[in-house]
């Protein structure tokens, strides 16, 4: 394991632009969250003044074309990308204009006076204005984004979903204790990730599971301590900002191998693929997000044959999974990677997907008495 481990270590060298956050570590300063948001409203001033109706400029963060792919980084924003204008005098854009500079204003006031709101917090402020939590979750994104500071620093939290476990001690920013590896019990992800100090673990490496179910089971079966000392970490599902946040300062801080446990389908994949190498629509955060060395332990596609998985436990592609896995296969880092590119090659001519709960098809604890114990002695993962 310790041999093979060594390899999974791969460099996160990084020789890109600075963006804000890059430049002061995680955090900005309050001084220049302040003057960023003073800038935009000085724009709208200058733009009233001259009689012209104000613009607010937003780079297109759903676009592939303002994304580059970098081994060390991942998907990150390009600095000269395409541009869309929220005008507030086109109807259309006009109450996107609006909620933008309230939020902006609830910024603004809350870094002045040092308090911080949810994300639930600003939609039921103005729960008409806004009309949904989805849209206040994409307006704050697209104001992150505009101002080039990370969400966590114009002091807006988010709703943590994943849990952690294993070996792993932490103190948070209140000076709360915590150990991680206390029963069979997960511990909820912080907040804020960025306030926890005094990190400390025995770990001899890091498992990342895509679901809460095979998460729990795990911790059932004691997996954290038979094997080997390690740190299990779920998103349950996609994971949110500061599951991320959480995987990337364990990376930085221990710098041990990292392992994903995620179905044989394209939305597994996709999964993994937003641990290490991020999403087109929080790019411009890459460098707070991504870890590229992850490594993909489990369930591979060619595992289903090698283990003699009995197709009726598999489960047929759906047109939505087709199209997923289309895309899959023509993004930038797959290009990469001819390994992983096989693997879903193995997967489309299957036209059939495994959940990881396959493998109780062969015994009820095959995944930690068997495969894993076997994937980590052997380095079988790609």
């Amino acid at each position: 394991m310790e041999a093979c481990g060594a390899e999974a270590l791969a460099g996160h060298e990084d020789g890109s632009k600075e963006t804000r956050a890059s430049a002061h570590g995680s955090h900005v300063p309050s001084s220049e969250v302040l003057e960023a948001i003073e800038n935009v409203i000085l724009d709208v001033f200058k733009s009233l003044a001259k009689k012209q109706a104000p613009v607010l400029t937003l780079a297109n963060r759903s676009d592939w074309r303002n994304v580059e792919f970098k081994d060390s980084v991942g998907l990150q924003m390009i600095p000269h990308s395409t541009t869309k204008q929220i005008r507030s005098d086109c109807p259309a854009t006009a109450p996107k204009f609006a909620m933008m500079l309230k939020i902006l204003s609830m910024i603004y006031k809350m870094v002045q006076s040092n308090s911080y709101a949810t994300k639930r917090d600003i939609y039921y402020s103005d729960t008409l204005l806004f009309g949904s939590q989805r849209v206040v979750d994409d307006l704050i994104n697209e104001i992150s984004c505009m101002l080039q500071i990370p969400r966590r620093s114009l002091h807006i939290l988010s709703t943590t979903k994943g849990f952690v476990a294993g070996n792993l001690s932490y103190t948070e920013e209140d000076g709360t204790k915590v150990n991680c590896g206390c029963g069979a019990t997960a511990v909820t992800v912080p907040s804020n990730v960025q306030g926890i100090k005094n990190l400390y673990s025995h770990a001899k490496f890091i498992l990342i599971v895509e679901k809460d179910a095979t998460f729990q089971r795990l911790l059932d079966d004691e997996f954290c301590i038979k094997l080997a000392p390690c740190i299990m970490i779920t998103g349950r599902g996609i994971p949110d900002l500061n599951t991320r946040l959480l995987v990337r300062k364990l990376w930085d801080t221990f710098q041990i191998p990292i392992f994903t446990l995620v179905d044989a389908d394209p939305h597994g994949v996709e999964i993994m693929c937003i641990y290490k190498y991020g999403s087109v629509s929080m790019s411009f955060e890459a460098h707070q997000l991504t870890v590229p060395c992850i490594k993909w332990l489990g369930l591979l596609p060619s595992d289903i044959k090698r283990l003699n998985i009995r197709e009726d436990v598999l489960i047929p592609f759906t047109k939505q999974d087709q199209n997923k896995l289309a895309s899959l296969q023509k993004r930038p880092y797959i290009a990469c990677q001819p390994v992983w590119k096989k693997e879903l090659e193995i997967m489309a001519a299957s036209k059939m997907k495994a959940e990881i709960q396959v493998l109780t098809s062969l015994s009820s604890d095959y995944l930690s008495r068997v495969y894993l114990p076997n994937k980590l002695q052997f380095c079988g993962w790609i």
